[in-house]
């Protein structure tokens, strides 16, 4: 991430250095845009935040660890798709879920749908990219997260 700020630092350095016009013009036009999306990130990380106190890893566990597979699936692909959490953390929450009996069908639809779909962010979406293809994007992330889970469950012997 570090890297991803100090480019653009980087950037508007040179920008500035080639044409000092245009860097001031750009990096006036970049703080605008910020400023103006600024509550829009302020929303979804309140939501975030709040998801994440009452989704607890307990509670997670016992809708994903239990019962059928295939209800423990669509539960965990609904879950990963509304819940808005970093690779750096559902990845190892995985490893603790998989210690705790579920399933790797469960968990390969549960991590995909967190990557792939976004329920969170559908507000940043549907304002940049417009809502036709913001929900577009969504669907295929959910069929996809569920193929690749199915497919996963067929390899690890878990749907066969």
């Amino acid at each position: 991430m570090f890297y991803l700020y100090g480019f653009v630092i980087l950037a508007l350095i040179v920008s500035y250095l080639i044409n000092n016009q245009k860097g001031k013009k750009s990096f006036k036009i970049g703080s605008k845009k910020l400023i103006k999306n600024l509550p829009i990130f302020f929303n979804m990380i309140i939501l975030v935040s709040i998801t994440l106190y009452f989704i607890t890893d307990d509670l997670i566990i016992k809708f994903l660890g239990e019962g059928n597979i295939i209800e423990g699936l669509l539960f965990g692909v609904s879950a990963g798709s509304i819940t808005l959490m970093p690779g750096f953390i559902a990845f190892p929450l995985s490893g603790v879920l998989l210690e705790k009996g579920v399933t790797y069908t469960v968990l390969a639809g549960f991590t995909n749908s967190l990557m792939l779909v976004g329920i969170m962010t559908f507000p940043i979406e549907r304002k940049y990219f417009g809502t036709k293809v913001a929900i577009i994007r969504n669907v295929f992330g959910v069929i996809l997260a569920l193929i690749v889970a199915l497919v996963t469950g067929i390899v690890f012997g878990e749907l066969i």
